[in-house]
């Protein structure tokens, strides 16, 4: 498969707005993982979260492995803050169709990070439980260390933080590639 038979398989499962980029330029650091455990509610309730996620330094070494990736970009308003769930779910499974189609066009490493956590099930049934989407449950760029806003900023995209569920939310997705 070439970048544009790619291409075409990202815009017919609804990933039209993409960039392929080095997977240097992908940015990772220790105080990601501290944001998601000192900020965020997931943080410890799901099997595709840290702390049930490798060390930064494993996920730092997992991404070197590979020297290609594609992000992708998701932007959407929303009144209902609590609508984003079902939105991201929807992406995400979008997502895993297209790792399933790179993987069998013959990039046997291809890999799906979702762009937030695992919410395939709607409710996880956390790090104790037997996960029922494990064939598709993929971790996010924030559960992996990586700093999603400077690998954006990396591949040429403007992000900031958003203050108000009113402002336009920007969400990102990567597909490693080898």
């Amino acid at each position: 498969m070439n970048e544009k038979e790619m291409k075409a398989v990202f815009e017919e499962n609804g990933c039209g707005d993409f960039r392929f980029m080095d997977s240097a330029e992908m940015v990772t650091g220790q105080w990601v993982r501290m944001k998601c455990r000192f900020g965020c509610d997931e943080y410890g309730k799901g099997m595709m979260c840290p702390p049930n996620l490798p060390s930064v330094a494993d996920c730092r070494e997992f991404l070197g492995e590979y020297s290609r990736a594609v992000i992708f970009h998701f932007s959407i308003s929303l009144e209902d803050p609590e609508a984003r769930h079902e939105w991201s779910r929807s992406i995400n499974r979008n997502l895993l169709k297209i790792e399933r189609e790179v993987f069998l066009s013959g990039f046997y490493k291809a890999f799906m990070i979702f762009i937030d956590p695992c919410n395939l099930c709607g409710e996880c049934v956390g790090p104790h439980g037997e996960c029922r989407e494990i064939k598709g449950a993929r971790p996010s760029g924030e559960g992996l260390g990586m700093d999603v806003f400077a690998t954006a900023r990396n591949a040429g995209y403007e992000i900031d933080v958003v203050k108000d569920y009113a402002d336009a939310m920007n969400r990102f997705g990567f597909l490693l590639i080898e």
